[in-house]
């Protein structure tokens, strides 16, 4: 059970007494969370998420919650955090920032079908297109700021042959972002883990993504990258499966057509994504924080999809 902190029933139901959400009729921790703990929380008024961040402060969780908050008002399918009577969406139980948000439908498709893959992508533009107008700013703090600062901190556990990738590849990296194209890019607000355990379906329905916590301004080519090197390969191999690749990116391009800039960058930002998530495990696997309950993602994943973008560049996806 990943829960870090316990919730008394005493405690949930003071939570919504001052969000004016009925009674309490039931609470449970949820299994799963890495980064946080989580309740399923049953009032009166509905079915909630209670998060309580336990690596987050007060002073930077605003940024996501009203992202969230912003986008579900947009239309937008997400988990909307509940205000008080004053407004305010942040809260404190059991002595840590928290949140209460609406509990989405579904559960996640964990092996998807191109009809996925396409709901995705279609979902993923319209939620880029529904966050040009958000006025908070924070940058993707897993970017490429961070991945010079722990590449240097990983190396030590690495063969020669992994050290070698990993520098060539962050050299690659700094170039890409360092040319003109890059400065091109269309940028705003991008989820940035919208992994297959983050996004919730009904059959073939796509009822909402979740978990926004390393949510940040970047490019949304990155964002859209992130995803296919999840949905669209074969996890074991982490080879790319253009059915499911090509059904993502034409949804994705039936909403917001693609720039010249991403076209020819979208290659190159399949090799950024598929680093910035070996550099990520690699962290969390040889320094996990002490805290930590679960066992950390194997990092040797996704050094297999970076060399499988490396050696096989994607050109058949801009294909006509």
């Amino acid at each position: 059970m990943a829960v870090y902190t316990e919730v008394s029933s005493k405690d949930a139901r003071e939570l919504l007494r001052r969000l004016q959400l009925g009674k309490l009729l039931a609470l449970q921790g949820i299994e799963g969370g890495i980064e946080n703990t989580n309740y399923f929380v049953t009032a009166e008024a509905g079915e909630y998420v209670l998060t309580l961040f336990e690596r987050l402060t007060h002073e930077q969780l605003p940024f996501y919650l009203h992202l969230m908050h912003h986008l579900a008002h947009a239309g937008i399918p997400v988990p909307d955090p509940q205000a008080d009577k004053r407004g305010a969406i942040l809260h404190t139980v059991a002595g840590k920032p928290a949140a209460l948000a609406t509990r989405l439908r579904g559960k996640s498709q964990l092996t998807p079908q191109a009809s996925h893959c396409a709901a995705v992508g279609a979902m993923l533009a319209r939620m880029h297109l529904a966050g040009q107008d958000y006025a908070r700013s924070q940058p993707n703090l897993r970017g490429l700021p961070w991945w010079n600062e722990t590449v240097p901190v990983v190396l030590p556990y690495l063969t020669s042959e992994q050290a070698a990738l990993l520098q060539s590849e962050l050299a690659y990296q700094n170039h890409i972002a360092a040319g003109s194209s890059y400065a091109a890019l269309p940028r705003g607000p991008i989820h940035a883990d919208l992994f297959r355990d983050n996004v919730m379906f009904e059959g073939e329905e796509l009822t909402g993504f979740f978990d926004f916590y390393f949510a940040g301004v970047d490019t949304w080519l990155f964002d859209l990258a992130v995803s296919l090197n999840d949905w669209a390969i074969d996890l074991p191999t982490g080879q790319h499966d253009s059915e499911r690749a090509a059904a993502m990116l034409a949804a994705y391009q039936g909403v917001r057509p693609l720039t010249a800039a991403e076209r020819e960058l979208l290659p190159a930002l399949l090799r950024a994504g598929a680093l910035r998530f070996w550099i990520s495990r690699l962290w969390d696997f040889y320094l996990p924080r002490e805290a930590s309950l679960l066992k950390p993602h194997d990092p040797a994943h996704f050094e297999r999809v970076l060399r499988q973008r490396v050696q096989h560049p994607p050109a058949w996806l801009l294909s006509p």
